[in-house]
């Protein structure tokens, strides 16, 4: 068995969930760097949109149709990833992911079902496909794209987070057990950014939209919160693309990239502070900022929210 991989190597390169966002940056700038790229997408309207992109910057990526949740859909897509390669795949990143925003008891679990699909048990069939080309090779890269909220959970993200929690659970168990094949398994985690996860793919709980629904004022309000931070965010698409290419250059890389500088204070902060003042200064102050906001925020439709106050903070 390989004890290492050879950065050299990885040049043939999957990157799932390449039809949009961070997936689609890295995919790129993975190309305009040297990789030789297939980026899977969930539709056609995906796969026109990444090879218009691609174009207009005159870089070469060949895009295959994969739907992550469907286990035969991904195994036809490796098929025809790896008659492309010749078999070989040096590198797979997985951007393919959901979100989903309301507050726990608003969630439907089907709703919740849907989510642990493509986050986690998509992104762990689309592993296995590839784990016998990379074992066969003795090395490989696999960088699975986690959150902050997959070491930190938020008010109004609980399905989401689980669902992050679970892939950095899996993550280290499938680090120590691929290493001894020459198998390097890494974890992306961005913090807040602008991308269409928060614009057309803004996956709001059924419930959670109901003006009447117990949660909904403080769900607007965190919803609020929320863009507020992004219209302030400097940290860019472009920043996590950057970060994917450092970590597949690294001889060695670690387990857990952070990207963001927000997110890389907060986990600071979090460390260095026993656990108890962190949940009393920082998730006080999310919680109060959420249910007793000084300004009240409009509701999802542009109006007050006209829902009944029948909760109480504490």
């Amino acid at each position: 068995m390989s004890t290492g991989a050879d950065v050299k190597a990885a040049k043939f390169v999957l990157v799932t969930g390449a039809g949009s966002g961070m997936g689609m940056e890295s995919a790129l700038q993975l190309a305009a760097a040297g990789y030789d790229v297939v980026g899977s997408v969930l539709t056609e309207e995906e796969a026109r949109s990444l090879r218009s992109v691609a174009e207009e910057r005159r870089l070469s990526i060949r895009v295959i149709r994969m739907n992550v949740a469907d286990e035969a859909s991904v195994r036809t897509a490796i098929a025809e990833f790896m008659q492309m390669t010749g078999g070989r795949i040096d590198a797979l990143v997985q951007f393919a992911g959901m979100g989903l925003r309301g507050f726990f008891e608003d969630l439907g679990m089907d709703e919740v079902r849907r989510v642990f699909d493509v986050n986690v048990f998509g992104m762990m069939a689309v592993t296995q496909a590839v784990l016998p080309y990379m074992r066969a090779a003795g090395s490989g890269r696999i960088l699975l794209t986690s959150s902050i909220a997959g070491r930190m959970g938020s008010m109004s993200i609980s399905g989401y987070a689980s669902s992050k929690f679970a892939v950095e659970g899996w993550a280290e168990c499938l680090r120590q057990e691929l290493r001894p094949f020459g198998i390097w398994v890494s974890l992306l985690e961005p913090g807040l950014i602008a991308t269409p996860h928060f614009t057309v793919n803004r996956n709001r709980a059924r419930r959670a939209l109901d003006p009447d629904g117990v949660y909904y004022r403080w769900f607007c309000q965190h919803e609020s919160i929320v863009d507020s931070i992004l219209q302030r965010n400097q940290f860019t698409m472009s920043d996590v693309a950057r970060a994917v290419l450092s970590i597949l250059g690294s001889k060695s890389p670690r387990l857990r990239y952070t990207v963001g500088g927000k997110a890389k204070l907060i986990f600071a902060l979090r460390r260095h502070l026993p656990g108890e003042w962190f949940e009393t200064l920082y998730w006080g102050f999310v919680r109060r900022m959420v249910t007793k906001p000084r300004h009240q925020a409009a509701s999802l439709s542009g109006e007050p929210p006209a829902g009944p106050q029948r909760l109480k903070a504490s």
